[in-house]
């Protein structure tokens, strides 16, 4: 019997031994990928927030406030006392969540109800609601198109866009940024399928410049084509009343399809959505497969947004305050000597070139109290690093100023600046 063991545990070895080498040859490739990482300065450091989030903050090992110009908490709402009481209120009424996809027993009243603002606001026919506006992109495109159709996308568009246009199987070509002669190329070579779908989105993050929207319906309207807009760094604040680039362009009635977020101006918790034609969203409850497999929105989640979307309709003074404040803070930087990219959008990119230099920078300005972040490849071009700055409805004009002053500072400790 104690050598049928022995035999038996023998046996083992060398399995354990590939299991092991194999561990340790996957150990050996993680670390020489992450070295390079750390090696071309794109390393990406996770700061801890020990506060609610706003335009003043607290950061774990940092000694007092912070000011923070980085989030998309472009109205202020995250942590707004009657958006945080709606989503207590959801809470302990509807519960800490459904355990359970939409379909299957996970719809209540809240969703329903909030799906139906949701349209109503984009002045919409329906919308359906996903666990991220990621979710919702990767859920339309293989939903809507078949391999008798093609999608047009612009070259930035999100990596949500590009990921979902890779699920599906329809034809795909991309054009140049914001290159319309492009896109009419592209246009006519598509003309030979059944559907063909212009993706874009209004406001590109990372850049802080706007889809040239009239011209792109005008374009899908000479070509037979539909538009699809991903707004989640529009809806709420870009427009006359939030309603987003399309509202701000005058193109509400020809952008067919919008995809936008709950988790930026919206309350900044988390969710996305899409909202169109009746018979989309009604093929994207049967279809789409981050809708079907994902458990449906928590509660406390719905009611927050739901209250965000309230208040954002009942007045849009908060929007009007956020044009004022852009521009101050674009109109001083660029007085200062940096460029910053994009135009009259909140986010600002302050170029810089250089990865280490940008993460180096943020860094300091980290020391001088300004919350800001570095972005390098992959999530921006190679030597296209910047700090991203966003301004928010509730920064007040000091803090602006404040946040310039240490940008200057900063932009001479290390050459950026003369």
């Amino acid at each position: 019997m104690w050598a049928g063991s022995v035999r038996a545990a023998l046996s083992r070895v060398p399995g354990g031994c590939r299991a092991h080498s194999a561990l340790a040859q996957l150990r050996g490739i993680l670390e020489e990928e992450l070295e390079g990482i750390r090696g071309a300065g794109t390393w990406k450091s996770e700061r801890v927030i020990t506060s609610r989030q706003g335009p003043r903050i607290h950061v774990d090992g940092v000694s007092g406030g912070i000011l923070n110009f980085c989030a998309n908490n472009y109205l202020g709402l995250s942590s707004h006392p009657e958006v945080i009481q709606a989503g207590l209120q959801a809470l302990e009424e509807f519960g800490a969540g459904l355990s359970s996809v939409r379909f299957i027993c996970g719809t209540q009243s809240i969703h329903k109800d909030l799906e139906a603002k949701i349209a109503r606001f984009h002045q919409r026919e329906d919308a359906i609601l996903y666990p991220s506006c990621f979710d919702a992109n990767a859920g339309l495109f293989e939903a809507l198109l078949t391999p008798e159709d093609a999608v047009l996308s612009d070259e930035l568009n999100h990596a949500s866009i590009i990921d979902g246009i890779r699920l599906c199987k329809a034809h795909k070509y991309r054009y140049r940024h914001l290159d319309m002669a492009d896109l009419e190329t592209k246009l006519q070579e598509a003309q030979k399928h059944r559907l063909r779908l212009v993706a874009t989105d209004g406001a590109f993050s990372m850049d802080g410049d706007i889809a040239p929207l009239q011209e792109i319906c005008r374009l899908a309207s000479r070509y037979g084509a539909l538009v699809f807009v991903d707004e989640c760094h529009a809806t709420g604040f870009l427009g006359a009343t939030g309603r987003g680039t399309d509202e701000l362009l005058g193109v509400m009635d020809q952008v067919t399809i919008i995809n936008s977020t709950l988790g930026k101006a919206l309350g900044g918790a988390s969710g996305g959505y899409t909202t169109g034609p009746g018979p989309l969203v009604s093929l994207l409850r049967q279809r789409a497969r981050p809708y079907l497999f994902s458990n449906s929105l928590p509660p406390a989640v719905v009611g927050c947004a739901s209250k965000a979307l309230d208040l954002l309709m009942e007045s849009n003074a908060i929007v009007q305050s956020m044009a004022a404040k852009t521009q101050r803070f674009r109109r001083k930087m660029e007085a200062a000597g940096f460029t910053v990219s994009g135009a009259d959008h909140p986010i600002c990119p302050v170029m810089l070139g250089d990865a280490r230099l940008a993460s180096r920078m943020a860094d300091d300005m980290l020391k001088r109290g300004i919350f800001v972040i570095g972005f390098s490849y992959p999530v921006v071009p190679k030597g296209k690093a910047r700090i991203r700055v966003q301004i928010s409805a509730v920064h007040s004009k000091e803090d602006i100023d404040r946040c310039v002053e240490a940008f200057v500072e900063v932009g001479r400790l290390h050459g950026a600046l003369p």
